[in-house]
């Protein structure tokens, strides 16, 4: 349930019988993901993407530019509570670098980590490792 008056945000993907994916209505911009990738590995490269996007948000908003990269990588078992196999760990590495230098990135890291819609939709927060330089 979103709080009245909260902005809403909508998003739409359509995945074709031939696993081709497109964003909106499918006439949108397709990916075709290689083979070995799985939904599994494209919700932890949404993390990553998301985590630099609410961070270069941050950034961008205290006069910083970002450039970064990063990784994720994650852990799916049976969980105890329903017996249902979930991520039961999962762990974001970003390398990014400001422009100029800040004294304030505990700040911006505390706000990137709690913006990304992403991991704020999981049952279970990321464990994030930031260097920044």
């Amino acid at each position: 349930m979103s709080q009245e008056g909260a902005r809403v945000f909508e998003y739409a993907v359509e995945v074709a019988r031939g696993g081709r994916m497109t964003v909106d209505r499918g006439d949108g911009f397709p990916l075709e993901p290689g083979e070995g990738w799985t939904p599994e590995h494209l919700l932890l490269a949404g993390i990553v993407r998301c985590s630099i996007a609410s961070l270069r948000f941050h950034a961008t908003r205290a006069g910083h530019e970002l450039r970064a990269s990063g990784s994720a990588s994650g852990r799916v078992t049976r969980r105890d509570s329903d017996g249902r196999y979930a991520f039961a760990e999962i762990e974001c590495r970003i390398d990014a670098e400001l422009e100029p230098p800040t004294n304030e990135v505990d700040d911006l890291l505390a706000k990137a980590e709690r913006d990304c819609f992403v991991s704020a939709s999981l049952a279970i927060a990321p464990a994030y490792d930031w260097r920044i330089s």
